[in-house]
């Protein structure tokens, strides 16, 4: 069995950069988290760190070690939180993942009547992953996972709770504002600009330029609506956008992309998850539209 503690040494580490300032989050001295490493070591016959003047610099072994950290601890650190409501009489708790950048309103639209309707039950929403939304979602880290893309993966379920269209925004002034439809070549002298999300999970790549052969002439991404609505509004780019994102949009003019693009808001979670509070907000969520 591994021991918890040396991956919590491992973990405030690698956040401190520092044994010393690791063992004052973890409220040890540096002489007890140094042997607390060494019997780890003695234990399994490994090494997990050498020095490097006054740096420590991991091993192959500290490094799987740090990585099982960062998976396991928090779900243990959740299962403590769990333990805690429930010796307080609370129901339980929910940790929502966002992959859907430009969801924030659509769900806190959900949370209001959750939380009026669930008052004991704890609510937790995040958009920061350490290996991304769909592990976090295996690895318990999350219980329900809000995204564009589902995942197909044995022990998940997916629910669709609303539909929507991706659409080129350009500039109401735009020479493409004219067009009914583009193609993927209209996009070949063009700047577009997306959300930070890796292109294989890009729809305007997978499903509209990648088959056509076709790439826009820069791409770059931005972190939020508000900043890519201004730069497409001013002429300086394209974006690939939700249609329900441009309602009341100034300056900002929709177009349909190729055929168009069909795209679904999903709700994933583990199978075999049946809380009240979960099937709760589930239910919530299917009625809430943009």
């Amino acid at each position: 069995m591994i021991d918890i503690q040396p991956l919590a040494i491992l973990r405030e580490i690698d956040r401190t950069g520092s044994l010393t300032q690791a063992a004052d989050k973890l409220c040890l001295t540096q002489s007890a988290v140094s042997h607390a490493i060494r019997r780890f070591e003695a234990r399994h016959d490994v090494k997990l760190w050498e020095r490097e003047g006054h740096k420590l610099r991991l091993t192959l072994t500290g490094e799987y070690l740090l990585g099982l950290a960062h998976r396991v601890l928090p779900q243990l650190e959740h299962g403590a939180t769990v333990l805690e409501d429930y010796a307080r009489g609370r129901r339980g708790a929910i940790r929502v993942g966002m992959e859907c950048h430009p969801c924030q309103d659509w769900l806190m639209r959900v949370v209001d009547p959750f939380l009026a309707e669930w008052p004991d039950v704890e609510l937790d929403v995040t958009t920061a992953f350490q290996f991304g939304g769909l592990t976090a979602l295996l690895g318990h880290e999350i219980d329900i996972l809000v995204t564009p893309d589902p995942i197909e993966r044995p022990g998940l379920t997916y629910k669709p709770v609303f539909d929507y269209e991706l659409v080129l925004a350009v500039a109401e002034t735009h020479p493409l504002a004219q067009k009914s439809r583009v193609v993927p070549e209209d996009l070949a002298s063009e700047i577009l600009i997306t959300y930070p999300v890796a292109r294989e999970r890009l729809d305007i790549y997978t499903r509209f330029l990648v088959p056509a052969n076709a790439l826009p002439r820069r791409h770059r991404t931005v972190e939020t609506t508000d900043l890519m609505l201004r730069l497409v509004a001013s002429g300086r780019a394209v974006s690939a956008t939700p249609d329900w994102l441009l309602r009341g949009a100034k300056g900002v003019k929709s177009v349909r992309i190729g055929e168009g693009i069909a795209k679904s808001i999903h709700l994933g979670h583990r199978e075999g998850m049946a809380a009240s509070y979960l099937e709760g907000f589930i239910r919530l969520a299917e009625t809430v539209q943009i």
